[in-house]
């Protein structure tokens, strides 16, 4: 075992002896350590509860013979971080948890990882993690939080950004508000609609290192304390068979997440986490391959934000399982790829699809292509990404005249202050992961328009991203980011932008020779952030279109 290094023999008796300042006993230390990475905190709704979840999950390990050893794992709560400079952090963690826990697990020689993650950025660093650990792994999340609840219609994280918006055009009053605020978000969990946490712990089933259930679940059902333990059994089993990430997260499981992704209509994040996953696994994904799956991949389920249906139906459907088997039907998916309790295909065979309005059949889906589209063109030459299960049918293609900011602040006040008119193109620059730093999620200003009746009407592109919640024709992850002296960079106030998402095009309508005298005018700007942790991350990290990882 891993733990002999740190528990068995002579030379090992003074870190026995730390052992025991810890309450081991000798039993325990001939049994396998499992490490438990779990990322509980009392500021993040989707994490309050994490304990809960790690304590089943130690139960389970010590049913199975093993010894669970917990340990903690930082995590940023997005929408409390959203639109103002604790938002160029979020991404950023990314990193530092994967760091963190190849760090805690090296150091101490656990033989198996259990990692218990739920919000944005913890699921795929610490998938990230486990790939390149390659030390057997399991993934249990804290799930979903339940949608609020307002004269019988489903709330969402969003309605209350949304209602921002409203108050703002006087569709709504401020008391309103204020009742939304209060109902929106029940309890713990990740926020309740198709965002990034619940995109990327459903993706965490497709590529077979979460049991089934691991997406869907309601937080605060005992269902999900029972999956806790059930993974913790788990843990010892792929211990004991050697069944290592890296015999996982192969191409097929990769294609297996695009493919559920495209189902899905999930987070427009997934095009950034799931290429950074796969590069510490050894595999290539890029923005290409993201469209190939996309072109062949019915999209299934509309839930928020491309509707106001909150996760917890999609579990009551059926859950992930249910989607995977209606791919199944035209071998979208392959049954084969192993996963951390056999194969995919073993979760297939059992599962229904119970309600065919929130799950639809395979030869009824809402569009025959999947839930994202990478664009590309002069105005993003290595490429942009776009929900495109949730734009309106108006906005599908798209042209009109550029309205350029330098910031996401800029663009808000003026989408606040009634300065944006329909047909328009907002373009925020300078919030890639270089420039930004960080890649700023921007959901208020989406979530502003939204609430103004202007979502079907105005375009925005970014070389920052999105939150899964956006909704609309907001097109990300523009590539090279303004700060490398990407095309984006050399917008001005008015020029033409032509978008097609049926095309996967997106083109500045500026003649080359004048595009060409702009860059060469054209001076960046300075770093928004000099000294600590962001001035290092800004140097080190790549492209969007490539997951922005870490450069060596």
């Amino acid at each position: 075992m891993r733990s002999d290094r740190v528990t068995k023999g002579i030379a090992r008796a003074p870190h026995r002896s730390l052992f025991k300042a810890l309450g081991f006993i000798d039993e325990e230390l001939a049994r396998p350590l499992i490490g438990i990475a779990v990322a509980q905190s009392e500021i993040v709704p989707g994490h309050l509860h994490l304990d809960s979840i790690a304590q089943a999950a130690a139960a389970g390990v010590r049913l199975a013979g093993g010894v669970p050893v917990r340990f903690p794992v930082i995590g940023v709560c997005d929408g409390i971080a959203m639109g103002h400079e604790g938002m160029r952090y979020s991404l950023a963690t990314r990193e530092l948890i994967a760091d963190s826990i190849e760090c805690m697990v090296m150091a101490h020689g656990f033989d198996g990882l259990i990692c218990i993650p739920n919000c944005d950025k913890i699921v795929p660093g610490m998938l990230m993690a486990s790939a390149r650990l390659n030390v057997p792994a399991v993934f249990v999340s804290g799930g979903p939080m339940l949608a609020g609840r307002k004269d019988g219609k489903p709330l969402t994280f969003t309605t209350v950004y949304e209602a921002v918006g409203a108050v703002v055009a006087g569709t709504m009053d401020q008391a309103e508000l204020a009742a939304l605020e209060e109902t929106a978000c029940p309890g713990c969990g990740s926020c309740s609609g198709m965002f990034t946490a619940n995109s990327m712990n459903c993706v965490t089933e497709a590529l077979g290192m979460a049991l089934p259930g691991n997406g869907t679940i309601p937080a605060v059902m005992a269902e999900r304390l029972r999956l806790a333990k059930k993974t913790g059994l788990v843990a010892l089993e792929v211990v004991k068979q050697d069944i290592r990430p890296r015999s996982i997260l192969t191409e097929k499981a990769f294609m297996n997440a695009l493919a559920l992704d495209m189902a899905l209509g999930c987070s427009t994040n997934t095009a950034l986490h799931l290429p950074a996953i796969a590069h510490e696994a050894g595999c290539m994904l890029n923005l290409d391959l993201l469209n190939q799956v996309s072109a062949i991949t019915p999209n299934l389920c509309k839930l928020a934000p491309a509707s106001s249906m909150p996760i917890e139906e999609l579990h009551g459907a059926g859950g992930v399982p249910a989607v995977l088997g209606e791919l199944a039907k035209r071998n979208l998916i392959t049954l084969d790829a192993p996963t951390i309790y056999g194969v995919l295909g073993d979760s297939v065979k059992t599962a229904v699809n119970r309600n065919t309005a929130i799950i639809r059949p395979i030869d009824n889906p809402y569009s025959l292509t999947g839930g994202l589209a990478a664009l590309k063109g002069n105005l993003a030459p290595d490429g942009c990404v776009v929900k495109q299960s949730a734009v309106a049918l108006s906005m599908v293609k798209h042209r009109g005249p550029a309205r350029v900011f330098d910031a996401e602040e800029a663009a808000f006040d003026a989408i606040m202050g009634g300065n944006i008119k329909p047909g328009e193109v907002i373009v925020i620059r300078y919030e890639g992961p270089r420039g930004g730093p960080g890649m700023k999620e921007m959901l208020a200003p989406t979530a502003a328009l939204a609430g103004m009746g202007l979502d079907d009407k105005v375009a925005l592109i970014t070389d920052g991203r999105f939150s899964g919640a956006t909704k609309g024709a907001a097109i990300g992850h523009v590539s090279p980011e303004a700060a490398e002296g990407g095309p984006i960079a050399l917008v001005e106030e008015g020029d033409m932008i032509v978008i097609d998402i049926v095309g996967r095009t997106i083109h500045l309508q500026v003649a080359a020779e004048v595009l060409e005298a702009r860059r060469a005018a054209w001076k960046p700007l300075p770093p928004k952030v000099q000294t600590g942790y962001l001035a290092r991350y800004a140097r080190q990290v790549g492209s969007a279109a490539t997951g922005a990882i870490l450069r060596e």
